[in-house]
């Protein structure tokens, strides 16, 4: 897949590890990354490293 800078790429659990590693990659490569995770202060962190943005959220809990 080519990554431009019109790319904008979602990463959930990006806050560290193999996630902040692909948010790293797909922002070096020119996209728009936002990472999305449950730790904020790693998140924030990890957005402000790259340029990108952090949305804190709960994937592995049903809503309602």
């Amino acid at each position: 897949m080519k990554i431009s800078a019109d790319s904008a790429a979602i990463v959930s659990g990006g806050a560290s590890g193999l996630g902040l590693a692909t948010a790293r990659r797909l922002a070096g490569a020119g996209a728009r990354v936002a990472i999305l995770d449950l730790n904020e202060e790693a998140g924030t962190a990890g957005a402000a490293q790259i340029g990108g943005i952090f949305i804190c959220t709960e994937f592995t809990q049903p809503a309602g």
